[in-house]
């Protein structure tokens, strides 16, 4: 009995349905098995119902009754298009030439200079005669072993042949300070802020669609002006004092941060404290050369009694500071796509600074002026390392032994 027009039909849906999801030769088994499933006239009416040729049909019956294992691929091994590596063997090394001019390739290459994104280098190999996709140069590119990389921050210029020793020298008058209960300060000014409703980097959660409005161009607002974050790290306490000025980042500045820190904080936690180790970069407004910083700190010895010693830090390793990375970083964290709209919402959001570890910080706003004037004060370096401050200066009648930045 023939195959009645109901199954063809029938056979004409279920292809119609499943067929799109198939490749060809999935098709082909498929309209085999139906046909070997029906017996005579079969093979005939698949063919109808898949609309395509009977040969074809008979060549899926042939597959499945061949009894060969499945081959888990549309085509056999070493079938379909060639990779167009394959087809152009010039294509690799034209790649690496442009991607490594200076050290496999043309150093006069044209993309140089500029930036070799995937669709760059397949305009460039286009143009040589490699006609060759985005794609393509992406594929190759991580066979090749390379990676969408940043720059990293490794060098840090000529090193001293007694950096080491720089570096030991400091742990050691640390180790040394902390054994005695004396406190032991890293200070630095963090990056100045402006204050308004300005982009900040990072990302916060925020409803789809409706992320926190701010204005397109960072001038700065007259009516608001900037923060200049300085801050005070406490090794020992693992506690942080920002002082957020409003002005200028002078020595004075710089100071007078130091000395709220030790009204405020220093000189509770520390009661029997004789002596004070601030450890600072070599540059800025606490750097070694600024002759301000040296007499601003010598005012500040003889108004609090501590002998005040400071270890520099070599020029170019300022990141070993322990306020970049212990107090710093996390106060960057916190405001993070954060507009810095007021000095209200900075010192919140410094003060609200925490970490797993106990880290703790206060925040304190300095409107005070600071201004560069070196009339005011005289700095006079007598015989062996005496510092004389002039009449009226810090305060009369006292001479300050200065040794290796110690007062």
């Amino acid at each position: 009995m023939g195959v009645t027009q109901e199954t063809v039909e029938t056979l004409r849906l279920k292809f119609g349905t499943i067929f799109p999801h198939l490749d060809e030769r999935q098709r082909r088994l498929l309209m085999g098995a139906e046909a070997r499933a029906l017996g005579h006239g079969g093979i005939r009416a698949v063919a109808r119902a898949a609309d395509v040729r009977e040969a074809t049909v008979s060549l899926g019956v042939d597959e499945l009754d061949s009894g060969t294992e499945p081959l888990g691929r549309a085509r056999r091994r070493g079938g379909g298009r060639k990779r167009l590596v394959d087809l152009d063997p010039g294509l690799r090394p034209a790649l690496l030439a442009l991607v490594e001019p200076d050290e496999r390739g043309d150093p006069m290459s044209p993309l140089r200079w500029t930036t070799k994104s995937t669709r760059t280098l397949a305009t460039e190999l286009t143009q040589q005669g490699h006609r060759v996709s985005a794609d393509v140069i992406a594929d190759l590119l991580r066979e090749e072993g390379f990676s969408l990389q940043a720059n990293a921050k490794t060098i840090e210029g000529k090193q001293h042949p007694d950096r080491d020793g720089q570096f030991r020298y400091i742990n050691e008058q640390v180790t040394s300070y902390q054994h005695t209960g004396d406190p032991v300060i890293s200070v630095d000014t963090k990056k100045k802020e402006l204050v308004g409703e300005f982009k900040n980097a990072g990302r916060t959660w925020r409803p789809v669609g409706e992320p926190t409005a701010t204005r397109t161009h960072d001038f700065l607002d007259q009516s608001l002006g900037k923060a200049v974050p300085y801050g005070i790290y406490d090794l020992t306490a693992n506690a942080g004092w920002v002082n957020v000025g409003t002005d200028h980042d002078t020595a004075a500045f710089a100071v007078e941060s130091i000395r709220r820190w030790w009204k405020a904080t220093g000189s509770n936690d520390y009661p029997l404290a004789t002596r004070l180790l601030i450890t600072a970069d070599a540059g800025g407004s606490n750097g070694y050369r600024t002759r301000a910083w040296k007499s601003e700190l010598a005012a500040l010895a003889v108004e609090t009694g501590l002998e005040i010693t400071v270890c520099h830090f070599p020029p170019g390793t300022s990141k070993w500071n322990k306020v970049e990375h212990r107090l710093f970083s996390h106060i960057t964290m916190n405001w993070r796509g954060r507009p810095l709209s007021s000095h209200e919402v900075i010192m919140q959001t410094i003060a609200s600074t925490t970490t797993r570890t106990g880290l703790r910080v206060h925040a304190d706003l300095d409107i005070s002026i600071y201004c560069l004037s070196p009339e005011n004060v005289e700095i006079r370096l007598c015989g062996a390392g005496l510092l004389k401050p002039r009449s009226g200066g810090y305060s009369s009648g006292h001479d300050l032994l200065l040794v290796d930045d110690r007062w």
